[in-house]
């Protein structure tokens, strides 16, 4: 008898032990995220995660899409996470069932407008796009969207291409929603001289080097380059601003779900929180502040948009959008 209780016991124990057993293996992460920040993140995940191998694939959101497409296409996806600024193509990939839902996700203290309804994708951030000035250039900043639309101004204003950037696509969709903007906007800006860059980086660039004085821009570069000494600052037009979650979610082909579990539910975390934070972003749990600076989230006004309109005209928009500034 007793024998039998020492082995019903050793037997509930090793159970357990598989239960709890810790992610290990690789990932492939692929992300639209810095790469810089990036390395951050992976260096305090394996800290928790240390027989968690990750890799990371880097590009703008739209070159990412694209290789994610092609290889699906080819039958032989390699991404495992995917991690960009752009709820739209989030969207797009739930809709064609290729993200693996994950109810377990630790959501706790996360707001629900961030979590997709079938726990396929987690917004992980808040990311605004407003103006973004050069300081030596411009003497009276900008307080409006409509400010960039004078000949003078449009003239020096450069904006991220949605062709390239995910936050773009956002940007462009938010706007195009807009009953005082449309495409009357943009029209008005291609009219006036006003071109696209690349991604939110050739923005910067542009505008730091003072071959811009204005740009489209999210706030966190336009900040963090600000405290490194360049000339150069941001504003929140008083219309309102568009914003990105940027979502996370797993690939339903991946091989490791465990550990890919584990990347999600630590980008998710308190801990993660405080490093982007760190990194110049705002955070999505309530009790954590924004970085100094910056305003509090809830001071932020952000113009509601619909991303099932985005997905639906995605097509269209950059179609027309290449037509007034250029692929």
């Amino acid at each position: 008898m007793k024998f039998s209780l020492f082995a019903a016991a050793a037997l509930a124990l090793a159970s357990f032990g598989t239960a709890r057993a810790e992610p290990a293996g690789k990932i492939t992460v692929y992300t639209s995220q810095p790469s810089d920040q990036m390395a951050a993140v992976v260096e305090a995940f394996k800290k928790d995660y240390p027989k968690v191998d990750v890799q990371l694939f880097r590009s703008g959101t739209t070159e990412v899409m694209n290789k994610l497409q092609a290889e699906f296409t080819a039958g032989a996806p390699q991404a495992d996470v995917l991690l960009i600024a752009d709820a739209v193509a989030m969207s797009g990939l739930k809709k064609a069932g290729q993200l693996l839902p994950y109810p377990e996700a630790k959501i706790e203290g996360i707001p629900a407008a961030l979590v997709d309804p079938d726990k396929t994708f987690f917004g992980t951030k808040l990311i605004t796009t407003g103006i973004v000035y050069n300081t030596r250039l411009v003497k009276t900043p900008p307080k409006s969207w409509n400010d960039l639309l004078a000949p003078e101004n449009a003239a020096q204003t450069i904006m991220p291409s949605p062709l390239y950037s995910g936050g773009a696509v956002i940007h462009v969709g938010t706007l195009l929603q807009q009953p005082d903007f449309g495409w009357k906007y943009f029209e008005t800006l291609a009219r006036n001289g006003a071109v696209a860059g690349t991604g939110n980086g050739s923005v910067l660039d542009a505008v730091a080097r003072g071959e811009k004085a204005y740009g489209m821009i999210v706030e966190y570069m336009a900040y963090n380059a600000k405290a490194k000494g360049s000339p150069v600052d941001f504003v929140f037009p008083q219309e309102g601003i568009s914003d990105v979650t940027q979502p996370i979610a797993i690939l339903k082909t991946t091989k490791n779900a465990e550990a890919a579990k584990a990347f999600v539910d630590w980008q998710l975390s308190r801990a993660a929180q405080e490093q982007s934070v760190g990194q110049g972003y705002f955070p999505i749990l309530s009790d954590i502040k924004s970085p100094a600076g910056y305003p509090a989230v809830s001071d932020v006004k952000i113009m509601k948009a619909d991303p099932s309109e985005m997905l639906k005209n995605d097509k269209a928009m950059k179609e027309k959008f290449t037509e007034l500034f250029g692929g």
